[in-house]
């Protein structure tokens, strides 16, 4: 399996206008590669690869331009292959009858990564610094150990501050056996109910930060467009932005290694999180909240931890009694589920989660089709 690592880099002044440099080489031949290509479509009506193009347009490009001449030549190449993949996924979404959303053109703002095939190729880790050709050792913090063997990086600028990224393949590590497994249930009052009873609280961090970002967006209005001064207050509110989804992440993270570490399996609901934003009274809420990022989290550390986990249809699992199986209607408003058949009260997300555990036991479609008894209820 493959992992990512991540790490903020503190590169000198000087090392800092080296990579601008050879950030600006690199945006320079994904422009002139795309050009070529558009140009190539329109006279020929055929598309030309990677191949065409990193033989004979790399090659003409560095005698022309001062800043691919300081860049790694397999980094340049990269570059290319991103361009290709661009291409490729482009004419996926043409064949699926999507939105196809043409590759366009990077300005300053939006080009900003220099990838490296591997190690060892114009990148080194050196004295616990990080080697790039042409740049220099740059300090790096490393807050946490790398497991695996680096497959390859990525050198990223985002709102003036320098990160590197280590793909890095990887042993699974599976975990003991705990005999637990819960079915969860998402949420805005509670991020998320299990069936056993936990219910964490939301930390709604886009709404305790609004203050602090309608002051600075206000600034931004008053600022002279195209000036300095806006260009730094555009960066400001990047750098909010940025807080926000490192907290939000730092959330996942801490609550996904306590499910993974505690509990062999798990039963989630399915959602459609695309149509369930186009509320606009939920809207801003359920993007604070991230379901889906954090779904992803946990799906992936459960995985690689021997984990099963299972998705099921949500249809129903707040409105079915999960003790008799009968249906009690209830609204949104309502938050304690009492079934008037059986007599069972408790919280309606909760119900929600043991209903989501029971479906998925049941459900033959995954664990070689084994079915499983239901789940007792809670009373």
């Amino acid at each position: 399996m493959f992992k990512v690592y991540k790490y903020r880099l503190y590169p000198t002044k000087k090392q800092s206008k080296s990579l601008i440099f050879q950030l600006d080489g690199h945006r320079f031949l994904y422009n002139q590669a795309l050009a070529e290509r558009k140009q190539v479509y329109e006279q020929t009506g055929k598309g030309i690869g990677y191949t065409k193009q990193a033989t004979e347009l790399l090659p003409r490009m560095r005698k022309e331009n001062d800043n691919l001449t300081l860049c790694n030549y397999s980094s340049l190449q990269q570059t290319l292959r991103r361009l290709d993949k661009s291409f490729k996924a482009f004419f996926s979404r043409v064949k699926a009858g999507e939105k196809a959303g043409y590759p366009r053109f990077k300005s300053a703002d939006r080009f900003n990564t220099i990838s490296y095939a591997s190690l060892g190729d114009g990148c080194q880790i050196k004295e616990n610094h990080l080697y790039l050709q042409n740049v220099g050792y740059i300090k790096v913090k490393w807050h946490r150990p790398i497991v695996g063997n680096i497959k390859t990086l990525s050198v990223t600028r985002r709102n003036n501050r320098w990160y590197v990224s280590f793909i890095v393949e990887t042993t699974p590590v599976i975990l003991p056996k705990t005999n637990k497994e819960i079915g969860i249930d998402v949420g805005l009052n509670a991020f998320i109910s299990t069936s056993d009873g936990i219910r964490i609280s939301s930390p709604k961090y886009l709404r305790q930060s609004e203050r602090k970002l309608i002051k600075a967006q206000k600034q931004l209005s008053r600022k002279k467009k195209g000036s300095n001064r806006r260009r730094k207050a555009r960066i400001l509110i990047a750098k909010h932005h940025e807080h926000i989804a490192n907290q939000r992440l730092d959330f996942f993270h801490k609550v996904t290694h306590f499910l993974v570490k505690n509990y062999d399996g798990f039963a989630v609901e399915d959602l459609n999180i695309k149509n369930m934003v186009k509320n606009r009274h939920f809207a801003k809420s359920i993007y604070d909240a991230g379901w889906g990022m954090f779904l992803k989290i946990l799906k992936d550390k459960a995985e690689s931890a021997g984990r099963w986990y299972q998705e099921i249809s949500p249809n129903g699992t707040s409105q079915v009694c999960s003790s008799c199986g009968k249906v009690v209607k209830k609204s949104l408003v309502v938050r304690i589920h009492k079934c008037p058949y059986c007599g069972l009260s408790l919280d309606r997300d909760i119900n929600a989660a043991l209903n989501i555990l029971q479906k998925a036991w049941i459900e033959p479609s995954w664990r070689g089709g084994i079915s499983m008894p239901l789940v007792e209820a809670r009373s």
